[in-house]
C-alpha cells in the first residue's frame, strides 16, 4: 500500500486575477517557520491509521509558487517524508514553478533535493495574452527556464497553457502550442480559462469589465487544442493533460482515480478513503493560522467531511471520467461490489443515446462530443 503526498506553499509574488487557489501575495515569507510546520503536520499524520506504514509513491509540490523556495528547504521536507514514511525508489516528484523566480543554480539545487519534475505556469507565448492573465513573467523567461530544466537534469518536464482568453484567436492558441512543443518537454496542461468565484476576473467579469469568450468560439479552441498536442507527440490522456507515452503525471492520476493521498500546509485537503467511502478534510487557510495551529496541536484541521458508499461511487465514476479511458466496468464493480449499471443505468442511458458516453471494450468514457460538455455530464452523476 501506497499514497499520495501534496504539499502546499502558499505564497506568490503577485496574485493572478484568474486564481482561486489559496495563495498570498508577499515580498517576503517565514519560509524556515512554515518548512518546521509542514514536517510536524507530516510527522502528526503519517502515525493515522490511514497512512501508518505505507509508503509515499508521488510527492507534489504545488501553491502558490514552491520555486519561491530555497532548494535546502524542499530537501528538508523531501527527507522528512522518507524518515517518516518512506519514498518508494521511483516516486514522481514534482515541483510547481512560475519562470521567473529561478536560475540553473536554483534548479540543480532542486534536482538534487530529490524533485525528480518540475511544473511551468508558461500560461502563453503571447505578451499580450501574459499581461491580460496578470502574469509578470515573459515568454522569453519560460523558453530560458525550460531549457536550464533540461540542462538541470530534468527529464520530466510540465508547461501549462491557458485558452479561451478574451481577445485569443485559435491562431493564437496554435501558435502556443508550437511555442510549448518547441521546448520539448514530456506533458503539456491546456485548460480553458474559467472565471472562479472569488476571483479578480469573476469580479470584472460581473462588472462588464471584460466579456468572455462565445462558446462556439472556446469550443473550437478546445477542439484545437486537442487535435494540435497530440499531432505534437503528446497523447490527450485526460480533459486538459497530454504527455508522451508514459509520461502521464502520476500524482494527478492519484486524484482522478479517487485513491487516498494527504495533503499538508495552509489550506490543503486530504483524502483518505477504504474503496467504498471514506473521510475528507482541509486546513488552515491563511498561513500565520496554519503555523499557529501546528505549534499548539501538531495538525491544523479546520473542517472535514465523512464521504458515504453512494457519494464515493458519484465521485468515482465523474473524476475517472475526466480521463480519456474512462473506467473499467469491473473495477468499478471490485470498488462497490456493484455493477455500474445497477446504480446508474437510469443517468447513463441517456447520455449514452445522446452520443456523449460510449462503453467499449467493457470501459466507460466520454465521447469526443461528451468532451466538450464534460462539465454537464458529470453534473449527472452528482
Amino acid at each position: 500500500m501506497s499514497f499520495s503526498l501534496y504539499v502546499h506553499i502558499p505564497w506568490c509574488q503577485s496574485k493572478c486575477p484568474y486564481c482561486d487557489f489559496n495563495s498570498h501575495a508577499a515580498a517576503s515569507w517565514p519560509e524556515a517557520d512554515y518548512t518546521r510546520a509542514l514536517i510536524s503536520e507530516l510527522e502528526y499524520r503519517a502515525r493515522a491509521p490511514s497512512y501508518s506504514g505505507q509508503r509515499i509513491r508521488t510527492i507534489f509540490f504545488g501553491g502558490g509558487t514552491p520555486s519561491l523556495f530555497d532548494p535546502k528547504s524542499i530537501g528538508q521536507i523531501i527527507e522528512a517524508a522518507s524518515r517518516v514514511c518512506g519514498i518508494e525508489d521511483d516516486a514522481e516528484i514534482t515541483l510547481e514553478a512560475n519562470p521567473g523566480t529561478v536560475d540553473l543554480a536554483k534548479l540543480v539545487g532542486m534536482r538534487a533535493a530529490g524533485v525528480n519534475r518540475v511544473s511551468f505556469g508558461a500560461q502563453s507565448f503571447n505578451a499580450a495574452t501574459l499581461k491580460f492573465l496578470g502574469r509578470i513573467h515573459s515568454a522569453d523567461e519560460t523558453r530560458a527556464a525550460a531549457n536550464m530544466a533540461h540542462r538541470a537534469g530534468f527529464e520530466r518536464l510540465n508547461l501549462d497553457l491557458i485558452f479561451a482568453v478574451p481577445g485569443q484567436t485559435v491562431a493564437d492558441v496554435l501558435f502556443d502550442i508550437g511555442s510549448v512543443a518547441a521546448l520539448e518537454p514530456d506533458h503539456i496542461s491546456a485548460y480553458n480559462l474559467t472565471f472562479e468565484e472569488g476571483t479578480a476576473f469573476f469580479t470584472d467579469l460581473k462588472r462588464g469589465r471584460i466579456k468572455q469568450l462565445a462558446t462556439d468560439e472556446q469550443a473550437a479552441m478546445y477542439q484545437a487544442v486537442r487535435e494540435e498536442i497530440p499531432r505534437r507527440g503528446y497523447a490527450m490522456y485526460e480533459i486538459s493533460n497530454y504527455a508522451a507515452p508514459g509520461h502521464e503525471a502520476r500524482h494527478n492520476l492519484t486524484y482522478w482515480r479517487g485513491q487516498t493521498y494527504l495533503g499538508i500546509g495552509a489550506g490543503a485537503h486530504s483524502y483518505a478513503g477504504d474503496g467504498r467511502g471514506g473521510r475528507r478534510w482541509w486546513n488552515e487557510k491563511l498561513p500565520a493560522r496554519y503555523i499557529a495551529a501546528i505549534d499548539a496541536r501538531a495538525h491544523a484541521e479546520a473542517g472535514a467531511e465523512s464521504i458515504d458508499e453512494a457519494t464515493a461511487q458519484s465521485e468515482y465514476v465523474f473524476l475517472n471520467l475526466r480521463l480519456r479511458d474512462g473506467f473499467a466496468l469491473a473495477d468499478f464493480h471490485d470498488r462497490f461490489g456493484r455493477n455500474f449499471e445497477c446504480i446508474f443505468g437510469g443517468v447513463a442511458t441517456p447520455l449514452l443515446n445522446h452520443g456523449l458516453l460510449t462503453i467499449e471494450r467493457g470501459r466507460v468514457f466520454l465521447t469526443d462530443r461528451g468532451l466538450e460538455m464534460a462539465d454537464s455530464v458529470f453534473a449527472e452523476f452528482v
